[in-house]
């Protein structure tokens, strides 16, 4: 399994919303409010192989509610 960090920019009033969306879909591992550019950083495992990309534009970018991604994509935990 693969880490990936997202962070989100939501639609004002919309960061509880959308974090509330992305848990009930149970594809994130960590979902944490953050203060500054940004509104949420989520985290994602995903399988050895699987396309970052599909993932973000499949599985994230169809939520209501998110405005803006800048994806983290890890090589190795210390």
């Amino acid at each position: 399994m693969k880490p990936v960090f997202v962070q989100i920019k939501c639609a004002l009033g919309q960061a509880y919303t959308v974090a509330t969306a992305i848990a009930d879909a149970e594809i994130a591992s960590e979902i944490y409010s953050t203060a500054g550019g940004y509104d949420l950083l989520v985290k994602f495992y995903l399988p050895e192989g699987e396309d970052v990309g599909h993932f973000i534009n499949e599985k994230l970018h169809a939520i209501p509610g998110i405005t803006d991604t800048y994806t983290i994509i890890t090589f190795r935990a210390f």
